[in-house]
């Protein structure tokens, strides 16, 4: 999102919005990882959140962390978010009301979707006494800001005239 944020790039364009998934940060589950390599006997372990949100959520909870209200229209690949406010003009520089930025595309639809995913840790937290520290909302908005401050060197760097690559899918 950020990087259409500041005109890097024009529209996102996702799959299945309705997929729900148990979103976990990578520092927790590398501190579950560490836990089990403590243990005198090798065991399986479910490493998950235990709660899920759809993909849409997470659109929209990251759109927030930037100062954007989305309001979402039409279904399956009609669907469209479309800007209805910009609390932040700092942060989203080429935003404005009216702009779609999230757009359905039959191609990031997968064969094999699989609509719900979501872990059970129990035994993590039982045997291991792990529990994830960081929420999605908090994960969501660590991923902005580092998006947002790649973006934003993406910009300047084109701004004094170096050609920079933008990853973009096709």
């Amino acid at each position: 999102l950020t990087r259409i944020k500041l005109g890097l790039q024009k529209n996102l364009y996702l799959g299945n919005l309705n997929s729900l998934r148990d979103w976990g940060h990578a520092k927790d589950f590398v501190e579950a990882q560490w836990l089990m390599l403590q243990q005198e006997k090798p065991e399986d372990f479910v490493i998950a959140t235990g709660k899920q949100i759809t993909v849409r959520e997470f659109i929209t909870m990251s759109a927030r962390e930037l100062g954007i209200e989305l309001e979402w229209k039409g279904s399956d690949v009609d669907e469209t978010a479309t800007v209805i406010a910009v609390n932040n003009t700092n942060k989203t520089p080429a935003v404005n009301v009216g702009d779609i930025l999230v757009q359905i595309d039959p191609k990031y639809f997968r064969p094999a979707e699989v609509e719900t995913l979501l872990g059970d840790p129990t035994k993590a937290k039982e045997k291991l006494g792990w529990v994830p520290k960081i929420t999605v909302e908090e994960m969501a908005s660590e991923m902005v800001a580092a998006d947002l401050e790649k973006a934003r060197q993406h910009a300047l760097l084109g701004k004094h005239g170096f050609n920079v690559s933008v990853s973009t899918e096709h």
